[in-house]
């Protein structure tokens, strides 16, 4: 950069000078910013932490309306007799008196999956976020996963030749969208977001109805992430 003097020796004006100067600045302080330095500390900064992934099945909610069903089979491509999720209806009692019950069921992602030390390929996992997933190229289609799964939520894809199952649409959450599932039901009865997050709708509807909010099998010891509030207080959740 021109000192003052050197400045004047060449005829530029005050203005010209000083202009000069601020542009000067501002370059090395892009320079400061972007520079080894700057590079260096970005990459000791702590990385984001990854969400906690679960989904609340309200079934107050529920309207027994079988969009997710549906969109789940278009979105992930489901052959034909075979469901990534599902969704039952129970009847109690008989006409005129009675209830019927909508039951939704999917892959529970659990923390602690059956399904993931049985398969020989090492082709189910689980991933930090807390989905369950299967590597497709890995699957030899054995079916040990599917006859460890207690809930019935596994199957053998005809068409792949792998196993398959819910994947809380990894694919969609992963560019920041909504399972389809989730995003098709009209009337909000299946919640996916972050457990991590207090400020998460799912978050605070499980603490708002902690006394209600039930798991299939719990006796199984799984810790299912799929999380249900039935439609009666004390209800049971029958599995499949």
């Amino acid at each position: 950069m021109k000192t003052a003097e050197e400045a004047r020796a060449k005829g530029m004006t005050r203005a010209e000078f000083l202009r000069g100067a601020t542009l000067a600045g501002a370059a090395t302080a892009v320079g400061v910013l972007t520079g080894g330095e700057a590079a260096e500390a970005a990459l000791t900064r702590p990385a984001p932490k990854p969400a906690r992934w679960a989904m609340l099945v309200d079934l107050r909610k529920c309207v027994g309306c079988f969009g997710c069903q549906v969109a789940c089979k278009q979105e992930n491509e489901v052959p034909l007799g075979k469901y990534r999720n599902w969704v039952k209806l129970y009847e109690e009692g008989s006409y005129p008196n009675f209830i019927r019950h909508m039951q939704a069921y999917l892959c529970n992602h659990c923390d602690k999956p059956p399904c993931v030390p049985v398969c020989p390929a090492d082709a189910t996992y689980k991933r930090e976020d807390g989905a369950v997933l299967i590597d497709y190229d890995k699957c030899i289609n054995c079916g040990r996963c599917v006859a460890a799964c207690p809930y019935g939520a596994r199957f053998l894809n005809p068409v792949s030749q792998t196993a398959d199952k819910c994947s809380f649409c990894d694919h969609r959450i992963d560019e920041g969208l909504l399972p389809a599932c989730a995003q098709a039901c009209p009337g909000r009865a299946l919640l996916f977001g972050d457990l991590k997050d207090p400020k998460s709708e799912i978050a605070q509807r499980l603490a708002a109805n902690r006394d209600k909010v039930k798991t299939l099998l719990p006796e199984l010891g799984t810790d299912p992430q799929v999380f249900y509030i039935p439609m009666y207080p004390g209800e049971p959740i029958p599995n499949r």
